[in-house]
């Protein structure tokens, strides 16, 4: 199937090259993806490439279209210079008072229909960060907003595990259609693969394909797009920070000192990008037996509210480590939906409560 793939794309012409894709090496077999009927083809532009990179896109999409074989087609520019479909012409910003000069950082464009979007970020993985977006969305979504969930982790997406989603997206008038779950639209690069299947990819080709699930998904009306961050401060998250125009942000971390380390680093990013922090919640904070009854600080306990105090941000909640939470995330049945009036879902349903009434004041619980 790669070769029919290569033997297509290597007709096509593409305007300010001396050649076609395939010969001059920027698309061989490893950057081809497949997945049963789902295909992912990934093309190293060069920088200095002076055409239209939409254009691209276009013509491999027009090719690869009539192939039967073929019903989900991403294809990915991993040059590092944005597409004009994707990313506006950058303006610049000025600098905070206390740093002279001009910012070359490019201005976010709004997505049409998205009233507002929020990231969900850790400073590392591991701290249930996904399981908290997943939960904090179906919070938001109780509330009765209009609620979008982007899985913004290439190389671990989460969501289709613990959302349960085991369907591929549809592609209608070159627009990807989210699935729908719980009331939400989700998209996430786990839909368009096996779940034990790596992605082995540089980084310009995972912040190009961030912006174009972020930019090219038909999210239709939303009050509220969720971010399932990736962890850590590198590319992919600064460029969704800077890229994206973000409301603002929620840190996720664990108690325990290593974990609040890389947390905080996290939280700095956002702000040095003027991205409002909307609180800290400690997650996996205090562990209470099944069986005794009997409470045990595994990880900790209060490290998360202590810096919430010291850096003056608000802290969220201290969610606990408990089996109910890892049980119904792994069977994609989060607590907000298989728990809905037990004492976990009503500490996610207070966060997002506290969250909406900082994106609409006018906001209730009715």
């Amino acid at each position: 199937m790669k070769k029919v793939i290569l033997a297509r794309i290597s007709t096509i012409k593409v305007p300010g090259l001396r050649s076609d894709l395939v010969n001059l090496g920027l698309i061989t077999e490893r950057e081809i993806s497949i997945d049963g009927t789902k295909v992912i083809v990934s093309v190293n532009v060069p920088m200095d490439f002076p055409g239209d990179l939409a254009e691209i896109k276009t013509l491999i999409e027009d090719k690869l279209k009539g192939l039967e074989e073929i019903a989900t087609l991403l294809v990915v520019l991993t040059s590092e210079r944005p597409a004009p479909a994707i990313a506006q012409p950058p303006k610049l910003k000025k600098r905070p008072t206390d740093a002279p000069g001009e910012d070359a950082r490019p201005e976010s464009a709004a997505i049409p229909g998205i009233k507002t979007i929020i990231a969900v970020a850790s400073g590392k993985g591991g701290v249930g960060k996904s399981t908290t977006a997943v939960n904090i969305a179906l919070g938001l979504r109780s509330l009765g907003l209009k609620i979008g969930l982007l899985d913004a982790d290439i190389y671990g997406p989460s969501l289709p595990r613990l959302m349960d989603i085991h369907d591929r997206p549809e592609i209608k008038d070159d627009r990807v259609i989210p699935l729908e779950r719980y009331g939400i639209k989700v998209m996430s690069m786990g839909f368009l693969m096996q779940e034990d299947n790596p992605v082995i990819w540089r980084g310009p080709m995972v912040v190009t394909a961030l912006m174009q699930m972020t930019r090219e998904v038909d999210w239709g009306e939303l009050d509220v797009l969720v971010l399932d961050m990736p962890p850590g401060t590198g590319d992919a998250q600064l460029t969704m920070a800077q890229q994206v125009p973000l409301n603002g942000a929620i840190i996720v971390s664990t108690p325990q000192d290593l974990a609040l380390i890389d947390a905080r680093k996290g939280l700095k990013m956002f702000k040095n990008v003027n991205v409002p922090i909307f609180g800290i919640i400690e997650n996996m904070s205090t562990f209470v037996c099944p069986h005794c009854g009997e409470s045990s600080d595994i990880f900790g306990h209060g490290g998360a509210e202590e810096d919430a105090k010291r850096l003056g941000v608000p802290f969220l909640a201290a969610i606990p480590l408990h089996m109910d939470i890892r049980k119904h995330s792994d069977s994609g049945t989060p607590v907000m939906v298989s728990q809905a009036e037990g004492p976990h879902a009503a500490i996610y349903r207070n966060i997002a409560l506290k969250i909406a009434t900082r994106l609409f004041p006018d906001v209730d619980e009715d």
